[in-house]
């Protein structure tokens, strides 16, 4: 398997533009993916994600900037990028009408594996997404999360450096979104390196070891989810009260163990804020209102979400995926890209 060469990152890309029209779809975007890793590129519907991945992968011609991926450079060595990377995109490219273990074969045909070859690898991939079983079926009946491991599993027939998911599990059910899930981790332990994007905080959260946040084309925070969620303050202590009377008194205690101004919210009976010594704080803070015969509905620890980190960076919440987003086909489009060896540019 190729890696990049630049320092141990698998892709960087350096004030990247795109424009359609007057629109600025990428406005000086900034992306450094560390080779074998999953890294989540993080933002709601428009605000640059595919067509940074687009870009990447030589579907897109960029207006300016610069970017590598695997040590090659996109605008000037498109073909050799397409030979070291997968995309897959938000709806499965494979053929209903075959099988998985037809469509494997076809798609190593198209990469003129040879017949030979293209049977061996298609049985290797069915073994490693664990879909064996269902090899000889036809995809018409498999579940969501089987095609989508299909998908994944046509998207590796080069065994690629870098493989691009862009929204793989838009759609699907957490049972199939977990499925995919593994099938991302065990790519990413055999040394894939994987850009994700994602709509879903909950898939970000549970893949990346490191996420970047884009906004109307640029980047707005790059780093851990741990660390990004530190930009809202850590862990929070949260009490719900039974009586609204009761909450200027919870404040009052609440306000003695946190680490910032305590926040209401009334409608919900409802008062919380920041703490340093999670334990102690929860500790004391139960205890006291109990001594004050305070009547407490709930009180606990949280630990701040992704959408919080969201909400801090951009004001709006993330949107939630509905399968409408600017991706389009993109796995399609991105795999006969490849196999074709075509530098034309995609249709957007």
């Amino acid at each position: 398997m190729e890696h990049g060469h630049d320092d141990g990152y698998a892709v960087l890309a350096e004030g990247l533009e795109k424009r359609y029209g007057d629109k600025r779809a990428l406005d000086g975007f900034d992306l450094a993916v560390r080779e074998g890793t999953v890294h989540g590129l993080l933002g709601p519907n428009g605000a640059g994600k595919t067509t940074a991945v687009r870009i990447l992968s030589t579907l897109v011609r960029l207006d300016g900037g610069r970017a590598r991926v695997a040590g090659l450079d996109v605008a000037r060595q498109p073909r050799e990028v397409r030979a070291r990377i997968g995309l897959t995109g938000q709806y499965a490219a494979v053929d209903e009408v075959l099988t998985g273990r037809q469509n494997l074969e076809m798609f190593g045909r198209l990469f003129h594996l040879g017949g030979r070859r293209a049977k061996l690898r298609a049985t290797e991939l069915l073994d490693q997404f664990d879909l064996t079983d269902a090899a000889d079926k036809g995809v018409g009946g498999y579940s969501g999360g089987m095609r989508r491991r299909l998908d994944l599993a046509a998207s590796m027939i080069l065994a690629p450096a870098v493989l691009f998911l862009d929204e793989p599990t838009t759609g699907l059910d957490p049972r199939s979104r977990g499925e995919v899930w593994e099938s991302v981790r065990a790519l990413v332990a055999s040394g894939t390196t994987v850009l994700l994007t994602t709509q879903y905080l909950e898939e970000a959260d549970k893949l990346a070891s490191r996420i970047t946040v884009i906004d109307q084309g640029r980047g707005i925070a790059d780093d851990t989810p741990d660390g990004l969620k530190n930009l809202v303050g850590g862990d929070r202590i949260e009490v719900v009260v039974a009586e609204r009377s009761d909450i200027p008194r919870v404040a009052k205690v609440v306000a003695r163990v946190s680490d910032g101004e305590p926040e209401t919210e009334e409608g919900e009976l409802r008062v919380h804020a920041p703490v340093i010594d999670r334990v102690s704080a929860l500790t004391e803070v139960a205890r006291t209102l109990q001594d004050e015969g305070v009547q407490v509905e709930d009180i606990g620890l949280r630990r701040p979400s992704l959408d919080d980190v969201f909400l801090r960076l951009t004001g709006h919440r993330a949107e939630k995926a509905d399968g409408a987003g600017e991706s389009g086909n993109a796995g399609s489009a991105g795999k006969a890209e490849q196999a074709a060896n075509t530098e034309k540019e995609a249709v957007v």
